[in-house]
């Protein structure tokens, strides 16, 4: 009698990302290009700015919020408010939700809302550490529509829009399909135990950035094969992950659920990988 060999299991299906909605074209340019030119005045003052108080004294304005480590600086509500200004002549009645000075009223129920943070990474800006950036987005019930994130000691400018691709300084990028993780590098911005071992197993670098938006930019870029984030704001993550969609990467809630926006917990990898870094997330819980 012949003995067939036992077949193979199929593939893990990759997760899906929901259809996001169209937005109108004029919208998206007008974003884009107003977003972009915020970006760029931000990476100049971050520039001429960060680490001022590496010397021992305290960064101009610098202080604390929750906590000694919980900095904010005169740049941070500086940049914010300069951002509020130029969006609310832009576009008049849309709301901005921001680090520094909350939301507008409105916001939470706005078809679309503007999300900024100014200085994404700010202990890092004040001590003169090249990772810091700043971040805008702009987001509908769908998730973001339009992002962008200054790297300014890469002297980079990252932007997205639904339907249009990613760009790094006007370059297009896109994640380079992969089957494994080996190799590869992981951000995280709190490498738990757990987390450490399952990467070590599979040859796999954690990187802790202390930035959420280029944790998750890095994806995005190719630099990395997935980002996790435990804890963050909204204005942490919105502008990146707007990046990372149009890059092609997958987004999971602490559930596994495709997001395109999660609260309380985000995975965002190559879509060949994903199922592996989640099984090693889940495994933190």
């Amino acid at each position: 009698m012949t003995v067939l060999p036992h077949p193979s299991p199929p593939p893990a299906a990759v997760p899906v990302m929901p259809p996001r909605p169209p937005v109108d074209p004029g919208l998206l340019s007008r974003a884009l290009e107003v977003a972009g030119r915020l970006a760029n005045d931000a990476a100049e003052v971050i520039t001429a700015t960060a680490g001022r108080g590496c010397d021992g004294g305290p960064a101009p304005g610098a202080g604390h919020k929750a906590n000694p480590f919980d900095w904010v600086t005169d740049t941070d509500r500086t940049l914010e408010r300069h951002t509020r200004r130029v969006l609310a002549s832009e576009f008049p009645g849309l709301p901005v939700v921001g680090e520094e000075y909350g939301a507008d009223p409105g916001a939470a129920d706005a078809g679309y809302r503007w999300v900024v943070d100014p200085v994404d990474g700010t202990a890092n800006y004040v001590a003169g550490f090249p990772w810091c950036a700043y971040s805008l987005a702009l987001v509908d019930a769908a998730g973001p529509v339009v992002g962008v994130i200054a790297d300014p000691s890469r002297a980079q400018i990252y932007a997205a829009a639904r339907g249009r691709g990613v760009r790094a300084n006007g370059v297009p990028t896109r994640i380079a399909p992969r089957a494994t993780p080996a190799g590869g590098l992981l951000c995280a911005e709190r490498a738990t135990d757990p987390l450490s071992r399952h990467a070590a197993a599979a040859h796999v670098g954690i990187r802790v950035l202390g930035s959420s938006a280029l944790a998750v930019a890095q994806v995005a870029l190719g630099h990395a094969v997935a980002a996790v984030l435990d804890t963050y704001h909204e204005w942490d993550v919105a502008g990146a992950l707007a990046l990372a969609l149009e890059a092609g990467a997958v987004v999971l809630d602490r559930d596994g659920a495709p997001d395109p926006l999660p609260t309380g917990g985000l995975l965002v990898a190559a879509p060949g990988v994903v199922d592996e870094v989640f099984a090693w997330w889940r495994a933190c819980s």
